[in-house]
C-alpha cells in the first residue's frame, strides 16, 4: 500500500457489518433504531464502538463529557480529529451519526499502516449531538470547547432529571467537565463524514457532497394563553381558543421561509391543555426553529416570530410568551480542508459537488475553533430521522475510503 494512499486499506465489507451490527442496539419491531443519550442503548453502543477502536490500535477513554475518544499519537505532536455521534432520536435510522463514527474507526484501522503519517488521529464519538429529552443538543462537542455551563448541567430535561446526572449515569463527571476541554490548538482540522439527510444528491445521482459550510439554527419555545371553557355552550365569538391561535402562528412561521426571510422554519412540536374533546384548549405550546446559513437573517428571523406573536394574540385575544433557545451559529468549512477534500473525491472518480449543510452536526461546534470540513454521502430519498433511512452500502463504503485519503492529504500539507 502507498503510504500517502489509505482507501485501499478500508475495509469496506467490515464497515457494513458493523453498521448493521451497532444498528441492532435500540432497534425496535415497529421499525426504527433509538438510542437517545446517556441512556442504556446509547452506553451499549458506546461500550461496542470502544472495543473497534481498541482492535484498531487506539487508546480508548470516556471523557467527562461522555464522550468516547480514540487516540494515536504522531511523531509531529499534532492532530488530525474524526468522527460523530452515536445517540439517535427517537424511531431513528441506523446511519445518522453512527455512519462518521464507525467510519472513523475503519480509517483508524487504516492508516495504522501509513507509517510515515506524521500527525496523530483522534476519533470521537460526541455524547448527545441530538438533544434528548428537550436537551440543547451537542453537548459533547460543546464541552470539547468549553460551553457548557453550571447552568445548562443542572437545569432539568422533559423527563425531570438534570444534565448533571444523566452524565454521571452515563459514566461521565460533570465535576471534571473542565478537563474534557481539548487544546484547540494542537488539532490541524476536524473531518466529519455524514449521510446527507436530504434528497440533493440522491435525486442528482451524485455519490459525494463536499461541504461548504453548516447552516444555523434558532430553537424558540411559545406559549399561546387562552381560556379553557365549554365547547358545547360556548359561541363561537366569544372563543379564546389557544389551538386554534397556535394554527395560525404554525403557519404564520411556516410562511416566514416560503417568503424568503429564512431558509426553513419549522414547527416540530406542539400539545395543549386541557387535550379534551369537548373542552376549548386554554393553553397551546409549541416549539419552533429557523435555520439559515446567515446569522443575520437568522436575528431578523427572531423579530418577525416576535412579531407574529403579538398579531396571533391581536386577533384571537391570547396571551402569547416566548423562550428563544439554542442558537447555533451557521459556520463556513475551512478553504483547505474543502480543498482535501475536492482532491480525494476527484481521486474517487466518482460524480460529486459542493453543497452546504442544511443539518447540524457537531463540527459546526469544532469549526468556530479548528479547521473544519464534511464529507456527504447520498440518503436515498432524501429520508433521515425516521425508520426508512437507507444509504445504498457502495456509497457508504466510498464515503469512508475518501475521508481516509482526506486526512492523509491533510496530514502532508500545513493548514493556515
Amino acid at each position: 500500500m502507498s503510504d500517502r494512499i489509505a482507501s485501499a486499506a478500508v475495509d469496506g465489507d467490515r464497515l457494513v457489518a458493523r453498521l448493521a451490527r451497532l444498528a441492532k442496539i435500540g432497534s425496535s419491531p415497529s421499525g426504527g433504531v433509538t438510542r437517545e443519550a446517556y441512556g442504556h442503548h446509547d452506553v451499549e453502543a458506546r461500550e461496542l464502538v470502544a472495543g473497534w477502536m481498541r482492535d484498531a490500535g487506539l487508546a480508548v477513554e470516556v471523557d467527562p463529557a461522555a464522550n468516547l475518544i480514540g487516540r494515536r499519537p504522531g511523531p509531529s505532536g499534532r492532530w488530525l480529529a474524526t468522527g460523530s455521534h452515536l445517540d439517535t432520536v427517537v424511531a431513528a435510522g441506523p446511519f445518522d451519526g453512527a455512519y462518521g463514527a464507525v467510519s472513523g474507526v475503519e480509517v483508524a484501522a487504516a492508516l495504522r499502516g501509513v507509517e510515515s503519517m506524521e500527525h496523530g488521529l483522534l476519533v470521537v464519538a460526541f455524547a448527545n449531538e441530538e438533544g434528548a429529552r428537550g436537551t440543547d443538543g451537542m453537548v459533547g462537542s460543546r464541552a470539547l470547547v468549553g460551553e457548557v455551563g453550571d447552568g445548562e448541567l443542572s437545569t432539568a430535561d422533559d423527563g425531570g432529571v438534570s444534565l448533571d446526572e444523566r452524565l454521571i449515569d452515563a459514566g461521565g463527571d460533570p465535576g471534571l467537565l473542565a478537563d474534557a476541554r481539548w487544546d484547540v490548538g494542537q488539532i490541524d482540522a476536524f473531518v466529519e463524514l455524514h449521510v446527507e439527510q436530504g434528497p440533493v444528491l440522491d435525486e442528482a445521482d451524485e455519490s459525494l457532497g463536499v461541504v461548504l459550510g453548516i447552516t444555523g439554527r434558532q430553537a424558540v419555545d411559545i406559549v399561546l394563553r387562552g381560556t379553557p371553557n365549554h365547547a358545547g355552550t360556548t359561541p363561537m365569538h366569544l372563543r379564546v381558543d389557544a389551538m386554534a391561535a397556535a394554527a395560525e402562528l404554525v403557519l404564520a412561521i411556516e410562511a416566514m421561509a416560503r417568503d424568503g426571510a429564512v431558509r426553513v422554519a419549522t414547527c416540530g412540536h406542539l400539545h395543549v391543555r386541557p387535550n379534551v374533546r369537548n373542552v376549548i384548549p386554554g393553553e397551546a405550546f409549541l416549539s419552533a426553529e429557523l435555520r439559515d446559513d446567515d446569522l443575520g437573517r437568522l436575528a431578523e428571523g427572531r423579530v418577525l416570530v416576535e412579531g407574529l406573536v403579538a398579531e396571533v394574540d391581536r386577533l384571537r385575544g391570547t396571551t402569547g410568551e416566548l423562550t428563544w433557545g439554542q442558537l447555533v451559529e451557521p459556520v463556513d468549512a475551512h478553504p483547505d480542508v474543502v480543498a482535501a477534500v475536492q482532491a480525494a473525491a476527484d481521486a474517487s472518480g466518482r460524480p460529486w459537488r459542493t453543497m452546504w449543510s442544511g443539518a447540524g452536526h457537531d463540527a459546526q461546534i469544532l469549526g468556530r475553533h479548528v479547521p473544519m470540513g464534511m464529507i456527504f454521502v447520498p440518503s436515498i430519498g432524501g429520508v433521515s430521522h425516521a425508520p426508512d433511512e437507507t444509504t445504498d452500502p457502495e456509497h457508504l463504503v466510498l464515503g469512508a475510503r475518501v475521508l481516509a485519503d482526506t486526512l492523509v492529504a491533510l496530514d502532508g500539507r500545513g493548514l493556515s
